[in-house]
């Protein structure tokens, strides 16, 4: 197996991705880097979780510490497109440590917060924008942001940009690009007019695919539980207040915010993630979630993608998505970077066929339960491990501000990982380190370490 070094990645890169505990690239990274290194184009295809953010991100800094090209006031050297805010700021954060070895300075361009300290940042000077394409457009419209000395450009989600309809503003900001400079564009499916893309923009670029478009994790469990009307909200919360991180997807912003608030009401600590949130709020109730201030992460697709907890051994589809990319985009959010995970669908009688006909896009033979009642022994072989309904978050007012993640008087914290076996404890940062615990064929679901700290930084 190749390491980064041999791939020539320079020293200063190798050793804080090896200070990280990141020793050996994925396939997706061994597969790009040598052409990406190389300054060719690049059309990346992996599944969510596979190593995407390190397969640009690492030949960008290359790139970029390597160059003689200046710093200049309001002309970043490399552009990152990302579609959602949440995946920006993690790309970022996955950056920062790269770019404090290498002398480079970053900045996340995004909508929803303040644009004086984002205008400032271009003023002083940044070698690379990660940015969503509004908020940016903005920027450029204004002067602020002169795209005329990018060296290369990264479309990350490329297909999710096109599913929110961002490939206009996508289109506008490439075209003031220089046409010469290097395009590394990826994605977990190519289609969605990702093509229109490819043919206008990048130039010859080699072809990477790690993975079929419906291949599953292999360390990934699909359930599906049949259930009455009547019994949902507790077959979900018996689920929820199991050990471990647990992401629930709801259909509608709505929907989220009620499970969340139901979910703290019967004493299962839970904060919401949609689009009604503001920024601040978003950000606060995914740092809850991420140091485990609260269990379960409540949310709607905007969460589906670029989101990365460690430890997030269990999703549940609350309300069954209608497309099968979101199923897998949403499943993805456990089994990441070599884990293992659980995926439970929760079905009422008039969603029969449409779960079926998901899955089987999805390429998924989910094990199927149907029982009446609330109870059933298969949630125990789903999330072993006691039940906790010690204690919910007190949610502030209005109702969309975050939650507060501050621990009621009383309340029990979740069950922590043994520090034995062969995981790694949560203070660990290896790629693939994978968590230990739980029971055989992945149906166990990992606990915590005693360091309690999760990573929200991408792969």
């Amino acid at each position: 197996m190749s390491t980064f070094a041999d791939l020539g990645l320079p020293e200063a890169v190798v050793t804080t991705l090896a200070a990280s505990g990141i020793e050996s690239p994925f396939p997706i990274q061994s597969a790009t880097l040598p052409d990406s290194l190389a300054g060719r184009d690049v059309l990346g295809r992996g599944r969510t979780g596979s190593g995407k953010t390190y397969a640009f991100l690492l030949p960008v800094v290359t790139r970029l510490a390597a160059s003689a090209a200046p710093r200049r006031s309001g002309k970043p050297r490399a552009l990152i497109l990302a579609p959602t805010r949440e995946l920006a700021t993690q790309i970022d954060a996955s950056l920062a440590p790269l770019a404090k070895a290498t002398n480079l300075r970053s900045a996340t361009i995004f909508g929803g917060v303040s644009a004086g300290p984002q205008i400032q940042k271009l003023r002083d000077g940044v070698d690379i924008v990660i940015a969503c394409p509004g908020r940016l457009e903005d920027h450029v419209k204004s002067g602020h942001a002169d795209l005329s000395a990018v060296e290369v450009t990264v479309l990350d989600e490329a297909d999710h940009m096109a599913d929110l309809g961002f490939l206009p503003p996508v289109k506008r900001l490439l075209d003031r690009t220089p046409r010469n400079c290097q395009r590394l564009l990826f994605s977990a499916t190519l289609d969605n007019g990702i093509d229109v893309l490819v043919d206008r923009y990048l130039h010859n670029p080699i072809v990477h695919s790690v993975d079929s478009e419906q291949s599953p994790v292999s360390a990934m469990v699909h359930h599906v539980l049949h259930v009455d009307g009547s019994a949902r909200f507790e077959v979900l919360a018996d689920l929820a207040a199991s050990p471990g991180r647990t992401i629930v997807f709801a259909r509608t912003k709505y929907g989220a915010k009620g499970l969340a608030r139901k979910l703290n009401s019967r004493g299962v600590p839970a904060v919401e993630l949609h689009g009604n949130l503001s920024q601040n709020a978003r950000t606060r109730n995914l740092g809850a979630f991420s140091d485990g201030s609260a269990a379960v992460l409540v949310a709607t697709d905007i969460a589906a993608r670029g989101i990365h907890v460690d430890d997030v051994n269990l999703v549940v589809h609350a309300d069954p998505p209608v497309e099968h990319k979101a199923y897998l985009h949403r499943s993805g959010r456990t089994a990441r970077a070599g884990n293992d995970g659980t995926v439970v669908t929760l079905m009422l009688d008039d969603q029969v066929a449409d779960v079926r006909v998901l899955t089987r896009k999805a390429g998924v033979k989910p094990t199927i339960t149907k029982f009446a009642g609330t109870s059933h022994p298969v949630l125990q072989e789903i999330a072993p491990g006691e039940r906790s309904f010690s204690g919910g978050l007190v949610q502030e007012t209005p109702a969309d501000q975050p939650a507060r993640t501050s621990q009621q008087p009383g309340r029990r914290r979740r069950p922590q990982r043994s520090s034995g076996g062969s995981g790694h404890s949560g203070g660990g940062h290896a790629q693939g380190g994978h968590s230990g615990g739980g029971q055989a064929g992945g149906r166990g679901r990992p606990r915590r370490s005693g360091s309690g700290a999760a990573r929200t930084g991408t792969r």
